[in-house]
């Protein structure tokens, strides 16, 4: 791990030490396990030691103990360490999660979750969700803000077509988003939040200390804890805003190993894409011919071959440009066995369009391939740069 720059403290570190911060006397809490302090205590735990009122809690995709796989939740349940009742808000949405809130009668909501900055990972869709019930529901929600692990210097990728809203992208922002939880919810809440609601939520948020922009996670001095089963390490992070975009493909984007996200392979794949991949010379990435079998998932039980991606310089590497010139790659290396992934009934990207569409944010990824063309050509058009650029100046927070 490299050293950090300065201790970074987090929102919820702060409202422990200023319980002040937040008034109220009934608090709910939108958290799961990625919610902790520096010392590894829950983030409940902390706040309920520190005095805060929580009353309930409220978990996302994954749960609050994050027991279950990408889309699943536990069920609503108390939670055992405190006794408070615990409501399971994946997949509610309007009236339903407007009932729930009110059910939970709470003041204020708290969101403390780890986000890993990128527009398909669920939790801040959570955020969002819960920030429209806040507004038609008169509760004041507080985001308690970490640091984007990532970095927040660089937008990647197009932003969402309305056309392909859902749950892994409700409204028009990039792939690779490049602001904290705090950023985004002040951008929504100006932006979205009243079309969907009739007014904007009373929102405020308690902003994490010590953090610049260009850090990423190892730089802040916070322990690393997984977001999520399937986003081991850091690198597994900083990979998914493009090889996440493999879920929408026959490969294996690696789940059912130990590195997920960072090995991508399929049965027809052999050494040639590692020696192609290699030779183009991409920044801050070099690729590894491996072979592996998924324990579950994509091609469980069966030896793929692919590559793993190993970064050596994480400041330069371009995930979105990475994954779409080993798309492109790929569609001339083995034009009879690439494919999309067909769409199963239940999953998360069940809405009558290809998992792809949703992912990429719109047709043009697999309309791309599909007539020969070349994918990184997409980004052209679309090379958002630094976060202010779409989210605007005014939303940020740090520099």
């Amino acid at each position: 791990m490299s050293q950090p720059r300065q201790v970074v403290s987090t929102g919820v570190e702060r409202l422990c030490a200023d319980p002040g911060l937040v008034a109220g006397d009934r608090i709910g809490m939108i958290t799961n396990y990625t919610g902790v302090v520096r010392d590894l205590r829950t983030s409940v735990t902390a706040l309920r030691e520190a005095g805060v009122p929580l009353v309930a809690l409220f978990g996302p995709e994954h749960g609050l103990r994050g027991t279950t796989q990408a889309g699943e939740s536990e069920p609503d349940t108390a939670d055992p360490d405190t006794g408070l009742p615990l409501y399971d808000t994946y997949r509610h949405e309007g009236d339903r999660l407007d009932d729930l809130v009110r059910s939970a009668d709470v003041e204020v909501l708290l969101y403390d979750l780890q986000d890993i900055g990128t527009r398909f990972y669920t939790y801040i869709w959570t955020m969002f969700d819960l920030l429209a019930s806040a507004a038609r529901t008169g509760t004041r929600f507080v985001v308690l803000d970490r640091p984007n692990p990532i970095g927040g210097t660089v937008a990647e990728g197009p932003l969402l077509d309305p056309a392909v809203s859902s749950f892994v992208g409700r409204t028009a922002i990039p792939i690779r988003h490049g602001l904290t939880v705090g950023e985004l919810a002040r951008h929504l809440n100006d932006t979205e939040i009243p079309a969907v609601a009739g007014r904007s939520a009373d929102l405020s948020v308690v902003a994490a200390t010590g953090w610049r922009r260009g850090d990423m996670a190892d730089l802040t001095g916070q322990p690393w804890v997984m977001p999520s089963v399937n986003m081991p390490t850091l690198d597994s992070a900083v990979v998914y805003p493009g090889t996440g975009l493999f879920e929408g493909t026959n490969l294996s984007e690696g789940r059912g190993t130990t590195r997920p996200f960072e090995l991508i392979g399929a049965p027809y794949v052999d050494g040639r894409w590692a020696v192609r991949l290699n030779s183009l010379g991409l920044p801050g990435v070099r690729f590894r011919d491996v072979s592996f079998a998924p324990t579950f998932h994509k091609h469980a039980g069966t030896a793929v071959r692919g590559v793993q991606l190993h970064l050596t310089d994480r400041a330069v590497f371009q995930p979105v440009r990475t994954a779409l010139t080993m798309l492109r790659e790929l569609r001339d290396l083995y034009p009879d066995g690439f494919g999309w992934r067909p769409k199963h009934s239940g999953e998360e990207h069940s809405s009558g369009r290809p998992a792809v569409d949703l992912l990429w944010g719109s047709e043009n990824l697999r309309a791309t391939l599909d007539s020969g063309g070349d994918p990184v050509a997409l980004l052209d058009s679309v090379d958002i740069g630094h976060p202010r650029d779409w989210a605007g100046a005014d939303v940020l927070m740090y520099e």
